[in-house]
């Protein structure tokens, strides 16, 4: 992997060095968090192993059912970077692995063992809004900026610093964990991108109730999430942002429908 793939400058840090991203410090820019999703989709990509991708091809419906998702989030307005960033979704086929993560720059990965285990659109709509989340508030770059260091990162802007490095560096990216702050304001956004939807907003805390209800779930937590915070403050945290919005599409899908349209999906994979 060569070096001169991510796009960092000495300019650009020097210039970044007292800018704050939304959530802090983040000496990288725009560009770099497209060009870091560029390079961990490549990663992801070149170990078919570990993530057996299913072609688009091969399964039209699942992709346009979770591209509609995506676009329903995506019309909403309050995706910040909603045209810079591809928001290219692959799903995974795992069906012994829940997880879900997006690289910077927006690339989203779903794994079938999550989809098999969810039980409603709206849940698997809050999850992916989670996951937008992080890449559109920055927060890997954000992190990379606290794990790495600036002298590290200016050692690879100047090209003082080994490919293994950088490998190393986007590798990170694939299993990076956030930050309670970080977790937190993703579920903000999950609520918020949720809004104009007509998936139920609070989707992503009928996920965490059936983690605290599933008496199995403790010994193999979902792989994207954090630790912390714990599930029942998340499901408090956000069944009330949840009820605070103000101004939300009125036009939900009933329980009936939520349900219904999400087991149609899952016969597909």
């Amino acid at each position: 992997m060569k070096q001169a793939r991510i796009y960092l400058s000495a300019v650009i840090i020097a210039l970044s060095f007292w800018g704050c991203s939304d959530g802090g410090l983040n000496i990288f820019s725009i560009e770099d968090d497209k060009q870091l999703g560029l390079q961990s989709k490549a990663e992801i990509e070149s170990n078919p192993q570990e993530f057996p991708i299913i072609p688009r091809s091969a399964n039209p419906e699942a992709y346009a059912y979770l591209d509609g998702l995506r676009d329903q989030i995506l019309a909403t307005g309050t995706v910040k970077y909603k045209t810079e960033f591809p928001w290219e979704l692959h799903i995974v086929k795992r069906d012994d692995v829940l997880n879900a993560f997006c690289t910077p720059g927006g690339y989203i990965y779903v794994y079938t063992g999550l989809i098999k285990y969810l039980d409603n659109s709206s849940s698997l709509a809050g999850v992916i809004g989670h996951e937008m989340a992080h890449a559109d508030r920055r927060h890997s770059t954000d992190q990379l900026t606290e794990q790495y260091g600036l002298s590290t990162l200016l050692a690879i802007a100047l090209g003082q610093s080994s490919a293994a490095s950088v490998g190393e560096m986007v590798a990170s990216l694939i299993s990076l964990k956030f930050s309670r702050g970080k977790e937190t304001e993703a579920d903000e956004y999950s609520v918020k991108y949720l809004c104009g939807t007509k998936y139920q907003t609070n989707g992503a805390a009928n996920f965490f109730q059936k983690m605290i209800n599933d008496p199995n779930s403790g010994s193999q937590p979902p792989q994207f999430l954090s630790t912390h915070p714990n599930h029942e403050n998340r499901v408090e945290d956000i069944n009330k942002n949840a009820s605070a919005s103000v101004g939300c599409s009125s036009s939900k899908l009933t329980e009936s429908q939520d349900q219904a349209e999400y087991d149609a999906i899952k016969a597909k994979l």
